[in-house]
């Protein structure tokens, strides 16, 4: 069974998941041009943070960061690699999305790696419907980021 929750980003059982991702984004992008928060990070005031969990298994996460009254950020978005090609990404999404319009955002965006190793989660949010877009709230053009957006 999975269940998706708002949850606390920083719990010891979510260290894996952290960790991994974390690993993910530092595998082909340079420094300067990873955008991920740490786990603290997510706990910040303006940011809903979700757990997938399978069986009880903390199995993926997510979160949706306030940009202002209408606009909201997805952001750590990540299923552990063993656990891909069920349709866990997807189903993170369209919960992200639901949550978002139920929060009152009219306009979903993310950032994401533009390196090959990110297609199959360029692949995921152009099959949901986002499109690519210039930088928004304080990004910069960069070679190595994907900017994409989705009105809801």
């Amino acid at each position: 069974m999975i269940t998706i929750t708002l949850e606390h980003p920083v719990q010891e059982e979510l260290a894996l998941l952290h960790m991994r991702h974390t690993a993910a984004m530092h595998e082909d992008t340079p420094p300067e041009s990873i955008h991920m928060l740490p786990a603290d990070a997510l706990a910040a005031p303006g940011i809903a943070f979700f757990v997938m969990r399978e069986e009880g298994a903390p199995v993926g996460m997510g979160a949706i960061k306030r940009i202002d009254a209408s606009h909201a950020e997805i952001k750590s978005m990540h299923v552990l690699v063993e656990l891909r090609g069920r349709g866990l990404a997807r189903m993170m999404l369209g919960h992200l999305i639901t949550e978002a319009r139920a929060a009152g955002y009219g306009r979903l965006s993310l950032e994401t790696g533009a390196q090959a190793s990110f297609a199959p989660a360029r692949a995921l949010y152009l099959s949901a419907g986002f499109s690519e877009c210039p930088p928004f709230e304080g990004y910069r053009p960069d070679p190595n980021s994907t900017f994409m957006t989705l009105l809801i």
